[in-house]
């Protein structure tokens, strides 16, 4: 069984939204352009994509409360599926705190947003100067260990569909070599 072709794109447009937000996040970080006003366009991509996530987050959570994944075969020993599951969780609740710790440091520096300039959000914290280097340090921290999870989600993934030889990547649209369902 596979996932439904929502479940999917969902995950897929969830990875998609990820790797932009951390792209430009870094290139914030490590690299900023000395020119103001295209740093600011980088923050508003950098915050937008990341109202996108956070979106795409709270859809896939609707959608698997509703469509269950299917089972993986062979089945998970026990301990492992209660790995599986925590990592899960744990990915989640990242893709959901994340963008929301983003937007109050992005508050309390005094930074309006507007998603893609189009949308305002309203501020939940207003500015701030003592949380403001707080929140962007604890934003800093959950990123890093969002991104660890998602290397740890990818590798477990490699791992199920080289080592287990489960289908736990064929479930999510991937071909085994020589013959199988893709997206």
């Amino acid at each position: 069984m596979r996932y439904t072709l929502t479940a999917r794109l969902l995950h897929w447009g969830t990875a998609l939204a990820l790797l932009m937000v951390g792209l430009i996040g870094l290139w914030l970080a490590w690299a900023a352009p000395e020119d103001e006003a295209f740093k600011l366009r980088l923050y508003n991509l950098h915050e937008s994509f990341g109202i996108s996530l956070f979106t795409l987050t709270l859809l896939r959570l609707l959608w698997r409360w509703r469509n269950p994944p299917p089972p993986i075969t062979p089945p998970l020993p026990p301990a492992m599926a209660r790995l599986a599951f925590a990592t899960h969780a744990a990915l989640y609740a990242l893709l959901l705190a994340l963008p929301l710790v983003g937007l109050m440091a992005t508050n309390a520096w005094g930074f309006p947003l507007a998603a893609f300039g189009l949308l305002p959000i309203p501020s939940p914290v207003g500015k701030n100067a003592a949380l403001a280097p707080l929140l962007s340090t604890l934003h800093t921290r959950l990123a890093l260990a969002l991104g660890l999870l998602v290397a740890l989600h990818a590798g477990a993934a490699l791992w199920h569909h080289w080592g287990r030889r489960d289908d736990t990547l064929t479930r999510m649209g991937f071909r085994r070599p020589g013959g199988g369902e893709g997206i």
